[in-house]
């Protein structure tokens, strides 16, 4: 008894420290400093191991913990990004009945009467804080990342503050959805639960999310909800959940070819062993239904999962809509640099043979060698188990974020969430150090310490690689 009390009281003592320096990042922060964003940060990360090890078995302490931690945040303002004003100018125009895709903020601040009927309360102030490049730019958050910002002006339609809370809800939510379903998968998997934690209880997870209002979250919800559905063979709500997890984000596109050994191979794991004949499926009582899955459903979860997406677009479909949407897109491939790392090796040496930047042509180049990646991952690599499809999933994102031209911190939310249902752990290790890109955003302005992306891509690299070798066989960060 005094043992568990001395554990209670230790436990207490991280998760209120935790709490204080919360609050302190939150509301006494300017990302600027980043002498002091480190430091409050890796005191979170430590904090964060600790109260890991010590808490193994306490699961609903752990949970309330974590939920304590991000209503510390809400009602704090985004202290490291200005994307959320951009969510409430998306969400105040599509309440208001309009097409967030075919006019951009910076249109409307030159001509507001280039949409008839409409107006914008408080549009000098977002487009102030969102900043002239993403003001400059056509929308590119998917239609159901679009309703989510509608639910924040339906509810907060005149306070920036309060349509911050509304989101920081919808975050918190998907959160809790994460917790929920990862820690059913987890078990159905054979793995230790209290893996979801390493996402739960992330400070990474944390600021970024809920502090900074990034909905890698809320996809992931829907990516995490559709892996549980699949392995309990609910094939037909899992297509659905991945469709809707697109529509918030893109990147589950990437995901699709992954899943064809996995339909091709293997059977519903919770069934009897899989037969080959609808003879066999009978005698071990196996609903032919339910019989291996194989290309038929494969094709079939395809167009579920494409009829999802289509149908979530279908009310803003326009062929100004499509070229303004994938303009905008191809700028993150063309045009912006950030916390790169195989694309800044290639733009040294593009430097160096033909004296100029070369992102134009190698943005260009990059996505063909992830699609042949993924292929490759697709064609050649066992994924006949959930493990293994989801083991795919890391290693395809994983690349696809090595060769991007821009990583932003909360990218890393993806593959973090990923490997917690595999045998790997080295994005838990990137969510530590790609904190260090913030640098770049200094008193005097925008510069990148490519000394420290070096350090950050090196011990990423290096850890994932060892981890690679020795097949995920000995985790660095576990519980044990």
């Amino acid at each position: 008894m005094l043992s568990y009390l001395k554990l209670y009281r230790f436990q207490f003592l991280l998760a209120f420290a935790s709490a204080l320096l919360y609050v302190a990042f939150a509301y006494d922060l300017e990302r600027s400093d980043f002498a002091r964003l480190i430091s409050l940060y890796g005191a979170l990360f430590f904090i964060c191991y600790r109260l890991l090890k010590i808490s193994k078995g306490l699961f609903w302490s752990l949970a309330v913990a974590g939920v304590i931690f991000r209503i510390l945040f809400m009602g704090a303002i985004p202290n490291l990004s200005q994307d959320f004003y951009r969510f409430i100018w998306d969400g105040r125009v599509l309440l208001q009945g309009f097409n967030p895709y075919l006019f951009t903020p910076d249109m409307y601040s030159k001509d507001p009467s280039i949409v008839s009927g409409f107006s914008m309360f408080q549009a000098k102030e977002l487009i102030r804080g969102m900043g002239t490049l993403n003001a400059s730019h056509f929308s590119n958050y998917p239609p159901l990342n679009q309703f989510f910002f509608g639910i924040a002006a339906l509810f907060a339609g005149k306070s920036i503050v309060g349509s911050v809370v509304v989101l920081r809800m919808i975050v918190i939510l998907a959160d809790l959805g994460i917790l929920y379903f990862g820690k059913k998968l987890l078990t159905k998997l054979g793995k230790d639960p209290h893996l979801i934690f390493w996402y739960f209880l992330n400070p990474f997870i944390i600021i970024e999310l809920t502090g900074n209002l990034h909905f890698e979250g809320v996809m992931l919800f829907f990516v995490i909800w559709s892996l549980y559905l699949l392995h309990s063979g609910k094939w037909i709500w899992a297509a659905i959940a991945l469709g809707l997890s697109v529509s918030v984000k893109l990147l589950p596109l990437m995901f699709l070819p992954l899943f064809f050994n996995y339909y091709r191979k293997r059977a519903n794991p919770n069934l009897p062993k899989p037969s080959n004949t609808v003879e066999e499926s009978v005698k071990i009582n196996v609903p032919v239904s339910q019989a291996p899955y194989g290309i038929k459903k494969l094709l079939l979860f395809y167009a579920l999962t494409m009829g999802t997406i289509l149908l979530s677009f279908a009310p803003f479909l326009s062929s100004e809509f499509v070229a303004n949407f994938l303009t905008t897109i191809a700028l993150w491939f063309q045009n912006f640099e950030f916390n790169a790392s195989v694309y800044y090796m290639i733009r040294w040496i593009g430097y160096q043979v033909v004296g100029w930047n070369i992102i134009a042509t190698v943005g260009k180049v990059l996505p063909i060698l992830v699609l042949v990646f993924v292929l490759g991952l697709t064609f050649f690599r066992k994924n006949k188990t959930t493990e293994q499809l989801i083991t795919g999933l890391l290693f395809g994102v994983s690349f696809y974020f090595l060769l991007s031209t821009t990583v932003h911190p909360w990218y890393v939310v993806t593959p973090l969430t990923l490997c917690l249902f595999t045998r790997y752990r080295f994005p838990i290790v990137w969510s530590l150090l790609v904190m260090l890109s913030y640098s770049a955003y200094g008193a005097s302005g925008f510069e990148e310490n490519l000394w420290l992306v070096a350090t950050e891509y090196t011990v990423v690299i290096g850890y994932a690689a060892w981890e690679v070798y020795h097949n995920g066989r000995k985790p660095l960060l576990s519980f044990k």
